[in-house]
């Protein structure tokens, strides 16, 4: 089973595309919302990224919403998810 968390902001643009996308692929995540700081520095713990989104699948950090668009356009995105 894949799993897949998406830290986001609810402010944040590219966190709503990320999330369009995965909806679109019928996908169950959880999201945390790291407005809050403390939360915020166990994401950059666990993914190395500072900006929101990231992206984590089966333990994996993918990345943010660009580097998503582009597992999908590369015909990626679906084999992490399966």
């Amino acid at each position: 089973m894949t799993t897949i968390t998406i830290y986001t902001t609810s402010y944040c643009p590219y966190c709503v595309r990320a999330k369009q996308l995965l909806d679109n692929k019928q996908v169950a995540y959880q999201e945390i919302d790291v407005s809050d700081r403390s939360l915020r520095s166990k994401m950059t713990e666990l993914t190395g990224g500072t900006t929101v989104p990231q992206i984590v699948i089966n333990g994996q950090a993918t990345g943010g919403c660009d580097e998503l668009y582009a597992l999908e356009r590369a015909g990626e995105l679906d084999k992490l998810l399966s």
